[in-house]
């Protein structure tokens, strides 16, 4: 069984492929001119990434991992408690998480208190690889604390914990990404994954766009729920990505955007 240890490489292993194999694709075959200077965006956008990490550390003593496996110990939730095979339970889990996921960016959009902290995402006045690392650590604990209960709910085999943290932040960053898909092959991906075009139109200033293509991961719920926008009206080249009334790149610091859940705006 896998320690945490272990865990912990495999994702950040992961993380750092993922990462490195799209900011140089991001080089070679951009899908858009960016806006904004790399440099300050960067710099902010993988700080958060690291406060993000901290922020979950230190508010739980046991992450999604640990739980499922002290869930497998002593036989808590749906799936220990019906013997459901492991196998199945695993794909089912993930699945079922994906859901979660989406439920919970369609809630964060909707319920006010919890847009203000959500909204530091879109604040981004360009979308590239590290947009997808770009969350408020208020929204990455309460993300943290919602994927925890899952867990023990349905009782998930701690695997399945691993491979949906792991396809959760290589997808967050693939759909993210500034690359160039040829249209063809992103009709097929995106019937299977959520694809860099499919999730742009979620980062346009236009909210109907942006209250639209919720998945991280799966593309189904999109469909399946009617949230889905196939393409945005002004094209992805001409597109304008972020929030209408916060478009001053001066005012999107480290510091103000930690403190943009609290400002009224």
């Amino acid at each position: 069984m896998l320690t945490i240890d272990n865990e912990i490489y495999i994702r950040l292993g992961f993380f750092s492929v993922v990462f490195t194999v799209l900011a140089v694709l991001e080089l070679v075959s951009p899908r858009r001119s960016l806006k904004t200077p790399k440099t300050a965006r960067w710099f902010s956008n993988l700080s958060i990434t690291f406060i993000d990490s901290a922020a979950v550390r230190l508010v739980f003593p046991l992450m999604a991992f640990d739980v499922a496996k002290l869930s497998a110990e002593r036989g808590w939730g749906l799936f220990n408690i019906t013997g459901t095979p492991e196998m199945a339970a695993g794909i089912l889990s993930v699945i079922i998480l994906d859901l979660v996921i989406y439920t919970q960016h369609v809630g964060v959009h909707y319920i006010y208190p919890l847009w203000k902290f959500h909204r530091m995402h879109h604040t981004d006045l360009d979308i590239d690889v590290t947009t997808g690392t770009r969350f408020h650590p208020g929204e990455i604990v309460l993300s943290m604390g919602i994927k925890i209960v899952s867990v023990i709910i349905i009782g998930a085999p701690p695997w399945s914990v691993v491979a949906f943290e792991v396809l959760l932040n290589a997808t967050s960053m693939f759909n993210h990404g500034n690359v160039r898909i040829p249209l063809k092959l992103d009709r097929i991906l995106r019937l299977f994954v959520v694809t860099p075009d499919m999730h742009r139109v979620h980062h346009s200033v236009i909210i109907k766009e942006y209250n639209s293509n919720f998945g991280f991961n799966l593309p189904w719920w999109d469909r399946i729920f009617r949230t889905y926008k196939d393409q945005p009206v002004k094209g992805h080249t001409d597109m304008n990505i972020g929030l209408a009334n916060f478009r001053d790149p001066k005012k999107l610091t480290l510091p103000k955007l930690l403190a943009l859940p609290f400002v009224e705006k």
